[in-house]
């Protein structure tokens, strides 16, 4: 059942400004004639009042209206970031505004008396509530003729003079585009775009589309497989020659315009740049390869020197002597490249040929500057069915100078948006409420060689401004690769050993380093194996902990994909006494579309399941595995905990602004706790913690860069600092200290929850204290030791022995001592290294169980063998797969991706200070110990 309180309406048609004014010549003839017909409209009372609200910060501020019959009310959208909104009305059909630019604003008279909940179509947790006095009809719900005057409504557009936002939202297209399916690595040319992603849509440089989606592979789905991976997209940038344009007699005709660089690439175009028709390189190793000369492909064609002649040969006059320069030139290049290695960067001015090839390329562009350089456009579509639910679409990684970046929006929306790109280099985007939702954007110039990184980069992470050729780019790019393409995530068996061998495009790719040299990568593919020290063997896993755990363990296999579903998504249930894979819950009745995150009630009867990826939560059956209810509670809903006094159920809405409590069971919502004030700007809280005692909760806020502490009785709140892009939260046993997991800073903060301050900073207490996982990184040289990077999940041991935070870009676990808020240790953990969270050991002290997203394995770690309470000595205690087994029961067959996707994990029974009080008795929970039952206490209970 969906909550009548919280139903969101999605449009799913395309407004334009050619229907908006048609619609209004058609009002306007509509009014004239039934006047002529002495047909007379009746108008609000002479004392009907007008209100406003303001549409800022994506929130109808205020939120609750209270007017009477007639009045009218006018929403104005104040939004300083280009974000369009609308005012819509849910569960009905009175209230529908066309688009409302920033400036402009939207007009309805309430004849009808009644409760109207309205919303926004592009932004699903943005809405209000109008009550309407003068008795107890309801509002209209639907468009049946009605005695009563009809209600009226306008819209204004912004003054003349406002500017243009940089960047623009839609409604979405009624041509939805199609479910994508994730392939294997592909071979010979790109595949033909199926969809919307990639198509052009208008004259000039053909622009480059990504549709959002929910599925494994293609989040960022430009409908066109490279390589493995559907979120990657190639453009030169366009150049028109004025000479050219000036001397044209078709200047009108826009789609002959004389080009110098297409926009983006498709075809055979985007196959010769991305060098798709030599398959011999994929299967190339490091250890096989000596020089560039011994790969037996053209080199020119794979180093892309072949289209630099060509672009040579375009811009310069027939006979220009600079033609034969650059020919005899790249000639020598090929020459001195021949014998160089092909999996180690080429110092291009360290080459005989290298400065003078250089400075006339150089002046071939400065000769070229009359040109006028056209920008790539970009859009990015957010629209059912392929999205359920809203997204942003976020800069990642952008060449230094380039126009409208960093690219961001005010929160999580539907519908398009648009950005474009001035500069050549790479550009990366990812979805700050998903964020392994990643995008990648190559800009070429046509006038170097290779494509282009860019000369310098910024990364939305410490404020960097590095070279292209930083370790912390091509971290980055590693794991664009690893992530977007589901052909080279880990697969590991428990029988046998697996070899992983991640594949990259064979390009050659021209970075520069901190002096601003270039450096030329002659094929990517072989550097970055070279780099990360890939293929690898991986072992086999079948390690069971010596010693069992207690209860059961749940995580939520959020890739597998089944074929009674098109979402994909699974729980997983692992018994801790055996290590036995005993259920996966897929619910394909509901389609349950990436399960993220659980917890269960102090009854331990349900498991309650949030969809990352839509707007429910979903109560099982934890016996049977069978849906008991399903309640929408908002888009995107990310992490669920339960209250220990009440046992009320508590949802981040990640896509919001909003923790939701509900009534145990989740049968109804109780409450909506705001994680800002009103007019602020949207939180877009992610995986909160509830503090054992039931005093707050505290919520990480990815799009505010700050945490959030709520008090649970007073639904009062205040804010703390934080890291960039805070993204999960862990409470010490007696709530006085909390850490933050800081995804994009690459730190773990340390707030004090009381007046005391906590934090311990070489001894001394401090309020706040930043704990640097880039302790031994140097972003442009890399490291010198073990180091941290994107922390998500970050609990903190039941007995406050340890703290553990998992690291998706390192690929590993930090543990850190509570005592001294120090990293003391680093132990290894698999690809998109994401879920932690700890149950009880048998016969005493804890395990963390920890997931991985693009990995099938499971990690158990013993954070204090010997029970000293030093996590120095923390190890691994065992791993093992979660493929689904003989006797593993299922309501669906598993097609692909079995035991993939591991983020969050719920052990029962719930062990943390607060919740083992209070679970119940039975057989399994008999076996926790005194201590394991009383973690804080336990000195003065179990002498």
């Amino acid at each position: 059942m969906r909550s009548p309180q919280l139903r969101r309406m999605f449009s799913s048609g395309r407004y334009r400004k050619s229907r908006l004014r048609a619609s209004r010549v058609l009002a306007a003839t509509t009014v004239f004639a039934l006047s002529a017909m002495g047909v007379v409209f009746a108008g609000p009372v002479a004392s009907a009042a007008t209100h406003t609200v303001e549409q800022r910060n994506f929130q109808f501020v205020p939120g609750t209206l209270s007017i009477a019959t007639g009045d009218t009310v006018t929403w104005t959208n104040n939004e300083t970031d280009g974000s369009v909104h609308s005012v819509v009305q849910s569960g009905g059909s009175e209230i529908n505004s066309p688009d409302i630019p920033p400036g402009g604003s939207f007009s309805h008279t309430f004849n009808n008396p009644g409760e109207y909940r309205l919303t926004c179509r592009f932004h699903p947790d943005m809405f209000m509530t109008v009550s309407v006095g003068g008795g107890g009809t309801p509002p209209p719900t639907s468009t049946q003729p009605t005695t009563t005057p009809p209600p009226t409504s306008s819209t204004t557009a912004p003054p003349s003079t406002t500017q243009p936002p940089s960047s623009s939202t839609q409604p979405p297209s009624s041509t939805q585009s199609p479910t994508s399916s994730p392939t294997g690595t592909q071979t010979g040319e790109p595949e033909v775009p199926s969809g919307p992603g990639g198509a052009p849509i208008g004259v000039g440089p053909l622009p480059i589309s990504f549709d959002l989606t929910d599925d494994n592979g293609a989040w960022f789905d430009t409908n066109l497989n490279l390589f493995g991976t559907r979120s990657l997209a190639v453009a030169e940038l366009p150049r028109v020659n004025l000479g050219s344009l000036l001397g044209s007699a078709g200047l009108l005709d826009l789609n002959n315009l004389p080009l110098l660089g297409d926009g983006g690439l498709l075809g055979g175009s985007l196959g010769s740049v991305l060098n798709t028709g030599m398959p011999q390189l994929e299967s190339l190793l490091p250890a096989d390869v000596g020089g560039l000369g011994d790969l037996g492909v053209d080199p020119a064609q794979l180093l892309n020197l072949d289209k630099l002649l060509g672009a040579v040969n375009e811009i310069l006059p027939v006979g220009d002597p600079r033609i034969g320069q650059v020919n005899d030139l790249v000639g020598q290049l090929l020459e001195q490249l021949s014998e160089l290695p092909a999996d180690l960067p080429v110092s291009l001015e360290d080459l005989p040929v290298g400065v003078e090839l250089q400075g006339l390329l150089e002046n071939l562009t400065t000769w070229a500057s009359n040109d006028i350089s056209l920008p790539v456009t970009v859009n990015f579509n957010v629209a059912k069915p392929s999205a359920e639910s809203a997204h942003t679409a976020t800069s990642l990684i952008w060449p230094e100078g380039a126009k409208g970046f960093p690219f961001d929006q005010g929160g999580a929306w539907v519908g398009t948006q648009s950005v474009q790109l001035t500069e050549p280099g790479l550009y990366a985007f990812a979805c700050k409420i998903h964020p392994y939702m990643l995008g990648a954007v190559v800009v070429d110039d046509p006038l170097t060689p290779g494509l282009d990184f860019g000369k310098k980069l910024r990364v939305n992470s410490r404020n960097l401004s590095v070279p292209s050729n930083a370790d912390v780019v091509m971290q980055l790019v590693q794991k664009f690769f690893n992530i977007t393409a589901p052909s080279n995530w880990q697969q590991f068996s428990d029988t046998e050993e697996k070899l992983w061998n991640p594949s990259y495009p064979p390009v050659p790719i021209l970075t520069y380093d901190e002096e601003g040299k270039p450096q030329l990568i002659p094929v990517l593919d072989l550097f970055l194996k070279q780099k990360f020290d890939t293929p690898k063997t991986l072992p086999a896993l079948g390690k069971k902990p010596a010693v069992p755990g207690v209860g059961e363990v749940w995580i939520d296999t959020q890739k597998e994909e089944y074929a009674e579903k098109s979402k994909v998504g699974s729980a997983t249930k692992v018994n801790t006494e055996t290590w036995t894979i005993d259920r996966k819950v897929s619910l394909p009745g509901i389609d349950m579309n990436n399960p993220h995150n659980m917890w269960t009630d102090k009854d331990e009867k349900y498991i309650y399941q949030t969809e990352w990826f839509d707007d429910q939560l979903n109560v099982i059956d934890r016996k049977s595995g069978e849906l008991v209810r399903q309640i929408e509670v908002g888009p995107d809903p990310s992490h669920v905990m339960t209250r220990t006094d009440t046992d009320q159920v508590l949802v981040a809405i990640n896509g919001g602004a909003a923790v939701m409590e509900l009534s145990p069971g989740a049968t109804r919502i109780d409450r909506r706790l705001a994680t800002q004030e009103p007019g602020s700007k949207i939180a877009h809280p992610h995986g909160f913690w509830t503090a054992g005692d039931a005093s707050v909760t505290m919520t990480p806020n990815v799009n505010t860069y700050n945490s959030s502490i709520i008090d649970l009785q007073t639904g009062q709140l205040r804010q703390e600092r934080t890291g960039e892009l805070p993204i999960a939260v862990g409470m010490d046993a007696e709530n006085k200290t909390a850490y933050v997991a800081d995804f994009l800073g690459g730190t773990v903060s340390c707030i004090s929850l009381t007046a005391q301050d906590m934090c311990d900073d070489g001894g001394t207490k401090t309020h706040y204290k930043s704990i640097d996982l880039w302790a031994n990184y140097d972003p442009v040289k890399g490291g010198t030791g073990p180091f941290g990077g994107l922390p998500i999940q970050i609990p903190v041991a039941p007995d406050n022995s340890a703290v553990l935070v998992a690291n998706t870009l390192t690929s590993n676990i930090t543990v850190i001592d509570p005592k001294t808020d120090e990293t003391v240790k680093y132990l290894p953990c698999d690809a998109g290294c994401h879920g932690i969270n700890f149950g009880a050991k048998k016969g005493g002290g804890y395990y963390a169980y920890v997931a991985s997203k693009f990995s099938n394995a499971m990690t158990i770690v013993d954070t204090d063998p010997n029970g000293d309470g030093d996590p120095s000595d923390a190890k691994i205690a065992g791993k093992f797969v979660l493929d689904s087994q003989e006797n593993t029961q299922t309501d669906g067959e598993i097609t692909k991706f079995d035991g993939f996707g591991g983020m969050g994990v719920l052990p029962i029974p719930l062990v943390y200070n607060g919740w083992v009080q209070n679970v119940p008795d039975n057989a399994v929970n008999s076996q926790l110990t005194c201590r394991q039952r009383n973690p804080v206490d336990y000195g003065s209970k179990c002498s």
